[in-house]
C-alpha cells in the first residue's frame, strides 16, 4: 500500500445497516483484520445459556463475562466465516449464531458490567492495529481516539428487508413484519440503554447506505482513510 492508512477504522451503526458487509470488504482491500465487536456479546450470551441456562441473572452473567477469554483472528477455514471467534481457546464461530443467542444478546449487551468487560477485551484486540472494528460504540467508547470513525446508517425498513433477504438466502424461514418489529425493538434498547447507547461519535463521518451498494460505501470510506493518512 502506498498510503499508510489509519491503524484502527471504527464503523458504528444499528443492526443490518451494512456494517459487516462493508467492514469485510474494507478489511480485505486493506489486508486488515475484520473485527465485529458484537460477537463478543454473542459469546457471553452463548456461554450464559450454556453454563447458566438463562441470561436474566445480571451478576452471574457479568461474572461470566469477566472470566471468559475471547479472541478474534483471521479466518482459518473457508466455510463462510469472516474471522475465527475463540472462547477460552475453543472455536465458537458458528455456535454464537443461533436464533437463541440472537433472541437474548440485546439483554446481555445492556448489562454495564458485561460492557466493561467486553470493552477491555475489544481494546486488547484492537490495539494490535490494522483492524476494521464494527459495532455500536467503537467511536464513542471503545476507541474514542480512533483516527477514522464512520457511522453507517439506513432506514429501519431497508435494514429489515436486508435481514429478511439474508435469512431467505440461507434457506431459513423469514417473516418480514416480525423482523421489522424485532429490529425496531432492538434499536430502542440499543439507543436508550444507560451505558454506551447507540449514537454517532461527534467526529464520526455519517454515511447513509439506503439505495447504494456496499462497494460504493467502501469506496467512500477508502477515500476518507486516504485523507486521514495524509
Amino acid at each position: 500500500m502506498d498510503h499508510k492508512f489509519p491503524s484502527i477504522i471504527a464503523i458504528d451503526g444499528p443492526a443490518a445497516s451494512g456494517k459487516t458487509t462493508v467492514g469485510v470488504l474494507l478489511a480485505r482491500k486493506l489486508n486488515y483484520l475484520f473485527f465485529d465487536t458484537g460477537i463478543m456479546y454473542r459469546v457471553v450470551t452463548w456461554a450464559a445459556l450454556k453454563r447458566l441456562g438463562r441470561v436474566d441473572l445480571e451478576e452471574d452473567v457479568t461474572r461470566l463475562a469477566e472470566q471468559v477469554q475471547i479472541d478474534v483472528q483471521p479466518p482459518s477455514l473457508a466455510d463462510g466465516r469472516f474471522s475465527d471467534v475463540l472462547m477460552d481457546g475453543e472455536d465458537v464461530t458458528w455456535q454464537i449464531r443461533t436464533p437463541e443467542v440472537e433472541a437474548n444478546v440485546s439483554q446481555v449487551s445492556a448489562y454495564p458490567g458485561v460492557r466493561d468487560a467486553m470493552t477491555a477485551q475489544q481494546r486488547r484486540i484492537g490495539q494490535r492495529g490494522q483492524v476494521v472494528m464494527v459495532g455500536r460504540d467503537i467511536g464513542t467508547v471503545v476507541f474514542p481516539d480512533a483516527e477514522l470513525k464512520v457511522y453507517l446508517d439506513a432506514c429501519v425498513e431497508e435494514r429489515a428487508r436486508r435481514r429478511f433477504e439474508e435469512l431467505e438466502h440461507r434457506g431459513e424461514l423469514a417473516d418480514y413484519e416480525k423482523i421489522l418489529k424485532a429490529m425496531k425493538k432492538r434499536d430502542k434498547i440499543d439507543s436508550t440503554r444507560a451505558v454506551a447507547p447507540l449514537r454517532p461519535a461527534s467526529d464520526a463521518v455519517k454515511i447513509c447506505s439506503d439505495g447504494i451498494s456496499a462497494e460504493q460505501v467502501v469506496e467512500q470510506i477508502l477515500r476518507l482513510a486516504k485523507n486521514a493518512s495524509i
